[in-house]
């Protein structure tokens, strides 16, 4: 099986992010952001999908926290793209639904080559400590843009807004798991192209 790791660094005028994931690793992850409730979330992306992670970015925080979470997002899924290379023997699909308390998320990923994002989620505050709640769509829509892949999220309910956001990126964790997993020698498509 080929090496199913890759890294970019990506400098603009308003981030300086390095990034480097391994699909076929433990979970371990290093990442510092700036931001600490977005690194508790990529923390557990990283557990969940069993995906090694490292990420460190510096972005313009004195403006707010938006460019860093859609830079961030824009690297996780040009990474997560270099890794997965042709596809070839992946499971391609996956899906996970996780309670946290009040909350439960569903999420399912279709590794398709094709990005769509569906969000069906309501919050009842607007923040969650300083961190805007409207971040976490920005960061799952670019993450599935620039990974190229289908994702789909819902949660059904939820009253506490941390979390309804922890239930999302564990599930989502969950469901990459499954969808990164070599479990067949040929690409998972009629078309023989992801």
């Amino acid at each position: 099986m080929a090496d199913r790791k890759a890294k970019i660094a990506r400098k603009t005028n308003e981030t300086d992010i390095k990034i480097e994931i391994n699909l076929d690793g433990a979970g371990r992850y290093e990442i510092d952001t700036g931001i600490g409730f977005l690194d508790h979330m990529l923390c557990h992306l990283s557990k969940h999908s069993k995906i090694d992670l490292l990420l460190k970015a510096k972005g313009d925080l004195e403006v707010d926290h938006h460019h860093t979470v859609e830079d961030a997002a824009i690297c996780l899924g040009q990474v997560l793209t270099d890794a997965l290379g042709d596809k070839k023997g992946i499971a391609r699909y996956g899906s996970s639904t996780v309670p946290m308390e009040d909350a439960l998320a569903t999420v399912a990923v279709d590794l398709s080559g094709r990005p769509f994002c569906v969000y069906n989620v309501q919050y009842r505050t607007e923040k969650i400590g300083d961190f805007d709640v409207e971040c976490v769509e920005e960061l799952l829509r670019s993450f599935a843009n620039h990974g190229k892949f289908n994702l789909h999220i819902t949660v059904p309910h939820g009253t506490n807004s941390h979390h309804i956001a922890e239930a999302i990126f564990k599930a989502l964790g969950q469901a990459l798991a499954q969808a990164v997993k070599i479990s067949g020698k040929d690409i998972p498509s009629t078309k023989g192209t992801l």
